[in-house]
């Protein structure tokens, strides 16, 4: 199988390729099938997904069976300061890369995110659930989402949250550094997710693109809580000090909106068999790469 990851000098890229580099194993599938995968990596150095000519030659040059579109503008905020970079790298890029991926008869998983939800449910949400999003990065990936499938109706959504892992900026690492510093620290109670880790997302990945997977899927580690609870757990297996203090999104005001309650259910995952590991078993591993020289 040969896949191209576009985005793969990014956090979640790094991961992909280091895994799939690797070799990854996994029950059922064996490996006499590692061996038929070749990778190639793209960062946007090698092809921008805002130019479809750029990715059109990318992917005719790469003939990939499978394209991983992990590129992205992640910056919330961010994007909530500029929607206009933010359509044009989350939609209009993503749109490029799926009119590639059907004029090259590849398969296309794309990464997606908990943000295409407003946060009002009090139960986690299906694949199914409508799309609401609160914010421009929530907005561009839910067009996203919506563009690709009208242009490839055989994608893979795989929808992810509060990702972290080494070789990126992400919360854990911003918890750290905070708590080599500080006495306290003050972390947002009122907002509650699903910490997901960038490897074991990518063995997800992996196992769904050799699944030949279609539709939406819904990829976290298991289990739920609060940034509170997420710090104060960092905190205490990186045996930091430091007090955690709960407090709420008012006071810890920022450009974009977040969504109160964005616990993704993992039953879509379950259904390929896939069992991501629950968030608290990730970070010793998390720890010991972010010490790595």
């Amino acid at each position: 199988m040969r896949v191209t990851i576009f985005g793969a000098t990014g956090m979640l890229g790094k991961a992909l390729m280091r895994r799939w580099s690797e070799g990854a194993d996994f029950e059922g599938q064996g490996s006499e099938g590692q061996r038929r995968d070749e990778i190639i990596g793209l960062g946007s150095a090698d092809a921008d997904i805002r130019v479809g000519e750029q990715v059109e030659q990318a992917v005719a040059r790469t003939r990939p069976d499978w394209i991983v579109l992990a590129a992205a503008y992640t910056d919330v905020d961010g994007c909530e300061i500029n929607p206009k970079l933010a359509e044009a790298v989350n939609t209009r890029g993503a749109a490029n890369v799926a009119k590639a991926a059907a004029s090259a008869g590849s398969r296309l998983l794309f990464v997606s995110t908990d943000y295409v939800f407003d946060g009002k449910n009090n139960s986690p949400y299906e694949t199914d659930h409508p799309r609401s999003p609160i914010n421009e990065y929530g907005k561009s990936k839910a067009a996203a989402e919506e563009q690709i499938l009208s242009i490839l109706s055989d994608a893979c959504i795989a929808r992810t949250s509060w990702l972290f892992g080494p070789g990126g900026k992400c919360f854990p690492d911003t918890i750290l550094k905070l708590a080599a510093t500080r006495h306290e620290i003050e972390v947002v109670k009122d907002q509650r997710g699903c910490p997901t880790y960038t490897f074991d997302l990518a063995d997800a990945i992996i196992q769904l693109c050799r699944s030949n997977a279609r539709g939406i899927v819904h990829c976290t580690n298991h289990g739920d809580c609060s940034w509170y609870d997420f710090a104060t757990e960092i905190t205490r297996q990186a045996g930091a000090l430091t007090l955690v203090r709960p407090t709420s999104s008012e006071k810890f005001v920022r450009p974009a909106e977040r969504p109160k309650y964005s616990v993704l259910s993992p039953s879509s995952l379950d259904n390929y068999g896939i069992t991501m590991r629950n968030w608290q078993q990730t970070l010793p591993d998390y720890l010991a790469h972010r010490a790595a020289p």
